[in-house]
């Protein structure tokens, strides 16, 4: 068993380090460029005729967009990446962004390394509850589905819409089906720190509403805006 921990923190270590080698602007981003990204793969995924629907962002009470999400492994297979992460408030606009990360094993044999830019999309409070008080482990505390494509298609024909979180990944500029079961997103304290100047959780930001909108995460909340139109008008 030692063995085998000790085997999956060394790949772990050495594929996450082959990854950012490959990839130093993503690893060395800071918290403007990381808003920046985001909102990039948000106007990009949204600009695709085989895009998330219209009528789901309209829905979202949610959207964590995460670019650059990395993926590799040597036998054992682990993912990581951050991103930035919004809910409304009551009257339906966003709210300035939390800072979150994204980490977790993935099974099976496996090799080499690929990078993943993702949208999920939460309707209800279950997940980012679960989020806010710590992580929120997809699959287990929220039910995460891939969602339904196609701008102008209505998110009906997805049946019933019963999961908690829908996914939406994007790979060398084309949607891509991740498997993101047993992945952890968590909040990303230091970040938020750096981006408001001052210590806040995410329950200080989504919740008791501590921090107002800034150049930092100005991007990422204009193209929420954008796609995502507040419920109420």
């Amino acid at each position: 068993m030692k063995r085998r921990q000790w085997l999956y923190a060394f790949v772990t270590v050495l594929v996450f380090g082959l990854a950012f080698h490959s990839a130093p602007v993503f690893a060395q981003s800071t918290e403007v460029e990381r808003a920046q990204q985001s909102a990039a793969v948000l106007d990009a995924m949204m600009a695709m005729p085989e895009g998330i629907p219209e009528e789901l962002m309209t829905r979202a009470n949610g959207i964590a967009v995460i670019p650059h999400v990395v993926k590799g492994a040597l036998g054992i297979g682990g993912r990581y990446g951050k991103g930035l992460m919004s809910q409304r408030d009551a009257g339906g606009k966003w709210l300035p962004p939390t800072f979150v990360e994204i980490g977790g094993a993935s099974a099976g044999f496996q090799i080499g390394v690929e990078a993943t830019d993702l949208v999920l999309v939460f309707l209800d409070a279950k997940g980012i509850n679960s989020l806010l008080s710590g992580k929120v482990t997809l699959g287990a505390d929220a039910t995460v589905a891939a969602g339904p494509v196609g701008r102008k298609a209505s998110a009906g024909t997805d049946i019933k819409l019963n999961a908690a979180i829908y996914s939406y990944s994007r790979s060398k500029g084309l949607f891509a089906g991740v498997s993101l079961d047993g992945a952890a997103i968590t909040i990303d304290d230091s970040a938020n720190q750096k981006a408001y100047g001052k210590a806040v959780t995410g329950q200080d930001i989504l919740v008791a509403h501590k921090v107002s909108s800034n150049a930092t995460v100005a991007p990422f909340l204009a193209s929420l805006g954008k796609w995502s139109p507040s419920k109420k008008q």
